[in-house]
């Protein structure tokens, strides 16, 4: 089999076996109610995705280089933008400082 045509097929692979992870969900629980178990683990999952994208973006400035001190400028804006959240709660607003914060220490730090 040729390259392309293996790639493809991976490609197809995971796209099936996505879309019926996902159909699964909603065959088995259209009709009834979800388990009190599940409903409560399902609600973490957002924090769960959102942390698990952005913390490698934020604390590694190459792959398997970890970099926490204070000239990592990524690492400042997190920590700033999170004190955002927790303070004010707006998505809009910590979004708009961070990216300021991220902006400043990238100056700042050059």
């Amino acid at each position: 089999m040729s390259k392309e045509a293996t790639i493809w097929l991976a490609i197809l692979a995971v796209g099936a076996i996505n879309y019926v992870a996902r159909l699964s969900f909603i065959a088995l629980f259209a009709r009834r109610d979800m388990p009190p178990l599940l409903n409560r683990a399902l609600k973490h999952v957002p924090a769960a995705m959102l942390t698990a994208i952005v913390v490698p973006a934020v604390v590694f400035i190459a792959p398997g280089a970890l970099r926490l001190d204070p000239g990592n400028a990524k690492l400042i804006a997190a920590v700033v933008a999170f004190g955002v959240a927790a303070w004010r709660q707006s998505t809009t607003l910590t979004i708009v400082v961070g990216m300021a914060v991220l902006w400043l220490a990238q100056y700042a730090l050059r």
